[in-house]
């Protein structure tokens, strides 16, 4: 730690050129620390094939990965606010290297799962939720926008990745791939964390206002329990996700079992991805017009019909444009919860319930990864595991509009 010494922050740095420095160098290690979260639906089909198990077992390592992200969270989280942000950085840096490296020697399903699991609960994880605090404390005027360019670096590391790793599984094949990646992304993460040396300065959290929530009790959000509402908001979370899940993790290995190859499902893969971003930074300015409950709404019923789309419709060209039309349609669901939590909670649990939230999120996207290749592996066909999508989709959609009944009854 001497080598690298945090440097207080002076208070009129805040929404300063260097806090602008700083969020580009932030997004940059969003890019490389979640590389992972995506390249992992790439290899799928030739990581089944070469270790010839079933498409459920081959969508294991993106489940794992999945679950100890969000479990990762909550201990890197705690790492940066006690010791800063460059060690946990490093940390996830040499996490990143070793799990790549780990991942392309492995011998058995089993053995690249486990790879992908440290590269969550260490990797991804050092470059997400701490990375969104930080920048939280760097701006004022342009926080909302701030934080979402941040959040977007893990769409762009979605949009940028997939088909270069496509490129070198067609090359040189995924083990050397894989190689290159962790060197790549893991020296990059380290040269980045000498730009995160200061920390942020010591500034009071100003309570949130003009959300569009009006006014509301927040001791009973949406006229319930505390504990109540946030059980309904983590299942909500959950199915939200488990039906996000069905395209961004098996899209690739659709396309390769509709005959269209790995490359192109990469390619849209890369493309929904994208349209994500755009996405990610549209619904953060609806939810300042009219508020989380209202925002979420409207992307679950759009991810709703973006999933029906794929039912009857599986040509090429037909994939690609629903493929774009689901990124822009479900690419801002996930940060809306944490503008619910800010509206709907006392702000003194925030930091709390958002942490749970986004967990639950994070778990519906592993468990949506696996039951996908579940559903279709006892049915043969993707058309079944759509379905499934649609139904936990719908159950999103129920408990969204049944919280916000209850507001328009109690406003």
């Amino acid at each position: 730690m001497a080598l690298a010494p945090e440097i207080p922050a002076d208070a009129s740095l805040i929404d300063s050129r260097q806090a602008l420095q700083r969020l580009l160098a932030t997004l940059g290690l969003v890019v490389l620390g979640n590389s992972s979260m995506y390249v992992v639906s790439v290899v799928l089909p030739a990581v089944q094939s070469e270790f010839g198990v079933g498409r459920a077992s081959a969508s294991l390592p993106y489940t794992l990965m999945m679950v100890c992200l969000g479990l990762g969270g909550l201990l890197t989280g705690k790492l940066a606010d006690r010791h800063g942000l460059p060690p946990v950085l490093w940390l996830g840096a040499l996490a990143v290297l070793g799990g790549f490296v780990g991942a392309a020697l492995s011998g058995s399903i089993w053995a690249f799962g486990l790879a992908h699991a440290v590269m969550g609960f260490i990797g991804s994880s050092a470059t997400f939720a701490p990375l969104l605090a930080d920048t939280a404390l760097w701006w004022n005027r342009r926080r909302g926008i701030a934080v979402a360019v941040c959040a977007s670096g893990n769409y762009i590391a979605g949009a940028l990745w997939p088909p270069i790793v496509q490129y070198g599984i067609d090359t040189i094949g995924w083990r050397p791939t894989y190689m290159a990646l962790g060197v790549v992304c893991g020296a990059g993460m380290l040269a980045l964390s000498l730009c995160m040396r200061q920390r942020p300065p010591a500034i009071q959290a100003a309570a949130a206002a003009g959300t569009g929530a009006g006014a509301i009790d927040r001791a009973r959000p949406f006229g319930l329990a505390p504990g109540t509402a946030m059980a309904l908001l983590c299942v909500a979370g959950v199915a939200c996700c488990v039906a996000m899940a069905m395209p961004q993790v098996h899209i690739v290995a659709y396309c390769t079992d509709l005959g269209f190859g790995a490359a192109q499902g990469a390619r849209m893969l890369s493309l929904m991805l994208a349209c994500g971003i755009v996405s990610r930074l549209v619904f953060g300015l609806i939810c300042d017009r009219i508020g989380g409950i209202r925002t979420l709404l409207l992307g679950s019923a759009l991810q709703g019909v973006a999933l029906l789309l794929f039912l009857p419709y599986d040509g090429l060209v037909p994939l690609y444009v629903i493929s774009a039309l689901f990124g822009l349609f479900q690419g801002g669901i996930v940060p809306t919860y944490a503008i619910i939590v800010r509206e709907y909670f006392p702000p003194a649990e925030a930091s709390v319930r958002v942490g749970a939230v986004i967990m639950a999120t994070l778990v519906g996207m592993a468990l949506g990864g696996w039951m996908s290749g579940w559903v279709f592996d006892i049915t043969g066909s993707y058309h079944a595991a759509f379905l499934n999508g649609i139904g936990w989709n719908l159950l999103n959609l129920s408990i969204t509009g049944w919280l916000f009944l209850r507001l328009r009854k109690n406003s």
